[in-house]
């Protein structure tokens, strides 16, 4: 017997990328990568929910200008009470939650010798506690209906360590490895868990190291693609792995970086 899939389908490639009627929930979504990723699921088909700590109003007007709801939340990470509200927020909105993009994170520089408590502790707990605890929040719903998509955001920093981010690298260790346990249990019930790996990306968490003549230059020539990436280079690949062209993939860290790792 052969295997149960599309094989048998026909299926256009506007069909394959096609989000209409989809519901997300994106953390982070109002500026920077999660802003480009968030504006790449609305031009797909895609409502969005979009949490932040401090929300951006023109990001949720972009998101209405593509003909999609965009709804505003305010969230503090820190606290895991908040993810509830979340996962209640997105189904009180759209009845479903067929997309979690778990895209929030901080990033805190130190010498390895001087971090402090405070500085791992909150940097784990938005980077990798509320990954996880989000994740199952939103699983829970997306189990009911046997079918959903939840994408984290993990870091070249999964791969290598980094430099004066001990808790930032370790956070994102944590986003790789949760991305495949939560896959390996979850693809037998219809959803897909997968995390895209960004590169040297033009961010504000960036801005340290742009500003820095030496480690900017350095960073540049390592990249083959001779150019530091910016948030819109993550918009095909949010979309690839929320829509139906993903949908045999799973447990899978996306690399999203001009070639560094290959390098």
């Amino acid at each position: 017997m052969p295997p149960q899939g599309r094989q048998d389908k026909l299926i256009t490639a506007e069909k394959l990328f096609d989000l209409t009627g989809s519901s997300a929930i994106v953390t982070g979504a109002s500026t920077g990568l999660g802003r480009a990723m968030t504006i790449a699921l609305a031009s797909a088909g895609a409502d969005i929910l979009l949490v932040d700590h401090s929300p951006r109003k023109e990001t949720v007007k972009e998101v209405e200008s593509l003909g999609r709801k965009g709804f505003p939340m305010v969230a503090d990470l820190q606290n895991m009470t908040s993810v509830d509200k979340i996962v209640a927020e997105g189904m009180k909105r759209f009845g479903k939650i067929d997309i979690l993009v778990n895209n929030a994170g901080i990033i805190r520089r130190s010498l390895a010798v001087e971090y402090t408590e405070k500085d791992w502790d909150e940097t784990m707990n938005v980077n990798a506690k509320a990954v996880f605890f989000l994740a199952q929040a939103a699983a829970k719903e997306m189990l009911k209906k046997k079918h959903g998509k939840i994408i984290n955001v993990a870091s070249l920093l999964s791969f290598q360590g980094g430099i004066l981010v001990p808790a930032y690298s370790a956070s994102k260790g944590a986003v790789a490895q949760m991305t495949k346990a939560m896959a390996n249990e979850w693809a037998p019930h219809g959803i897909r868990v997968n995390a895209i790996a960004p590169g040297y990306m033009e961010t504000g968490n960036t801005r340290a190291l742009r500003s820095d003549p030496v480690r900017s230059k350095a960073i540049r020539e390592r990249i083959p693609a001779g150019r530091w990436g910016v948030p819109e280079d993550l918009q095909g690949a949010m979309v690839f792995l929320a829509s139906p062209a993903s949908d045999y993939v799973n447990g899978h860290v996306l690399v999203v970086d001009g070639g560094w790792l290959a390098r």
